[in-house]
């Protein structure tokens, strides 16, 4: 059991945020792939628009570009932000990831939440049973240790 602001997690509640902490990666992923989706709908959206009415810049009755021009640019600003953060989290989890003295719980952790397989794949990967792997992934997370700081942030997100 760990300590957080003078009450003791349990160890489920323990494992809990050593998950989600470990899901950030996979979610900033598909955080990514969400940005570059809607830019891909925006550019088509409004070049396919402005090209079908009279080929210029500004359509028939639509306002000017500069609106357009600044939501793209706000966009791609999240997007290299993200791709930023993605690279740092793939960093920290990784490395901490590799310390575990294991190697059969460090693939589950790295296949499981870096790579985003299933169970079945993840068994397949390291050539175990999944109730082998479910084993592997339970000693792995006791042995996995996250930042006290992460862990504060995670109890105090999920407390609102």
């Amino acid at each position: 059991m760990s300590k957080t602001e003078g009450k003791t997690l349990t160890f489920r509640e323990d494992n809990e945020k050593k998950k989600e902490y470990l899901w950030r990666y996979r979610d900033s992923v598909r955080m990514i792939s969400r940005i570059e989706s809607e830019l891909v709908e925006i550019r088509g959206m409004r070049l396919g628009r402005a090209i079908t009415y009279n080929g210029l810049p500004s359509g028939a009755g639509q306002s000017d570009l500069s609106d357009y021009a600044a939501e793209l640019d706000r966009m791609e600003r999240d997007l290299v932000n993200e791709r930023y953060n993605r690279i740092k989290l793939y960093m920290d989890i990784s490395g901490r990831i590799k310390k575990l003295k294991n190697q059969n719980e460090s693939d589950v952790l790295f296949y499981r939440y870096v790579k985003g397989l299933d169970w079945w794949e993840v068994a397949e990967k390291i050539k175990y049973s999944e109730r082998q792997v479910h084993r592997f992934h339970g000693k792995a997370l006791a042995h996995l240790q996250i930042p006290k700081e992460i862990k504060d942030v995670i109890e105090c997100q999920s407390n609102l």
